[in-house]
């Protein structure tokens, strides 16, 4: 067999290969990533990035995604780097073209003065974690859980005795770096450029309707993102009776279930895009009632929005929030863990772990929206 060639992607040259490599991977997957013809549609926001090919002979085998960002960690700060969107042929699997990959990614880290590169999957994908903890030498770090709810065709009503408050960027940039920059663990240090862009859609503040606004006792704030523009998902193997019984659910939907506020299951058995909550945070003893009404409030941003079916948010497994989210626990609301490295130090020798990665989660886990 040939030499596996690890380069850099080349737009022109390896787009269409990049693509079709991807669907071929997400054969049999639950959830199935539409890129709409971009393969750098998940790292393009970030800061910086990179994505490279893993080629056989002539033939795109292999891919890996990287993102580089600064964020707080512990007490201090750090250049981290993201690997994301690591995919193998299915025929050319076992060769240690997974593991190639990865080091080449590392290495272009290393070149970018990056200190710990980490990665995420599904605590079921027994092969990934494998090939990071008993191959690259990753730890296990974290364990976020995802949640996940649908939109359904009717608004929600928001409580008259509840305010939300549309926050500029420059009070959203001010009110995330005095609440969350010393304790939400991975907090980015350019919490404005992503406020800035144009994917996020608001920053909203919800609060008692009878104290004001920033000295209420009970608050919560979250911010939108429209991932709906960066790319759209599927599902894959769902039983064929949730598929009918999904169906049955609209159709009765604008007789029956309004009256009984029971909202029906969206049509996301084809391509649908959907909304990710960031900088999820709560002050005082009502904060958990405050995020329910800031959700259906952005539940009702998505009613308007054709291909937005559902709204996603990752929290800290031990964040209290997360309570307060609502979502289905049939429809993908799973763990993800976050494995992670301490990358080379002078020499090429292996660094040391860091107590801050050692140490117990803290409540608050800031999940980037450009890295999904």
């Amino acid at each position: 067999m040939s030499p596996v060639t690890i380069r850099c992607f080349d737009w022109d040259r390896d787009r269409q290969a990049a693509e079709e490599l991807d669907v071929s991977c997400e054969v049999g997957s639950p959830l199935v990533t539409v890129t709409m013809g971009d393969p750098l549609c998940r790292v393009r926001n970030s800061p910086a990035y990179q994505m490279l090919v893993a080629e056989l002979g002539s033939k795109i085998v292999g891919v890996i995604r990287g993102s580089i960002k600064t964020v707080i960690v512990g007490t201090s700060q750090a250049t981290i780097g993201y690997i994301l969107g690591l995919r193998v042929s299915p025929l050319h699997r076992r060769l240690g073209i997974a593991f190639l990959l990865v080091c080449a990614i590392e290495k272009w880290f290393s070149s970018n003065s990056v200190e710990y590169a980490y990665m995420a999957t599904q605590k079921t994908n027994l092969p990934s974690i494998n090939l990071f903890t008993n191959k690259l030498n990753y730890i296990k770090f974290r364990q976020p859980v995802i949640l996940v709810n649908t939109v359904g065709r009717q608004p929600i009503p928001i409580p008259s005795n509840v305010t939300v408050i549309n926050l500029s960027v420059d009070e959203a940039t001010s009110l995330y770096n005095k609440q969350m920059r010393c304790s939400a663990e991975f907090f980015p240090l350019d919490i404005d450029s992503i406020l800035k862009n144009n994917l996020s859609l608001g920053t909203f503040v919800a609060c008692p309707k009878d104290e004001s606004w920033p000295t209420a006792k009970s608050w919560a704030v979250l911010s939108v993102w429209n991932s709906c523009k960066v790319f759209k998902l599927r599902l894959g193997r769902v039983p064929w009776y949730f598929v009918a019984l999904a169906k049955l659910s609209r159709i009765m939907e604008s007789a029956l279930l309004p009256c009984f506020k029971i909202r029906a299951v969206p049509d996301i058995f084809s391509v649908f895009g959907f909304y990710f909550l960031y900088g999820l945070h709560g002050v005082g003893p009502d904060a958990g009632l405050m995020m329910e009404v800031l959700c259906n409030f952005v539940h009702n941003m998505a009613v308007k929005v054709k291909d937005s079916e559902m709204i996603v948010a990752e929290l800290g497994g031990n964040d209290e929030l997360r309570k307060h989210v609502p979502h289905w626990k049939c429809i993908f609301s799973s763990e993800d863990l976050w494995c992670i490295k301490a990358l080379e130090g002078e020499g090429g020798s292996q660094a040391a772990v860091p107590g801050w990665v050692k140490a117990a989660a803290p409540p608050e886990l800031f999940v980037d929206p450009r890295e999904l």
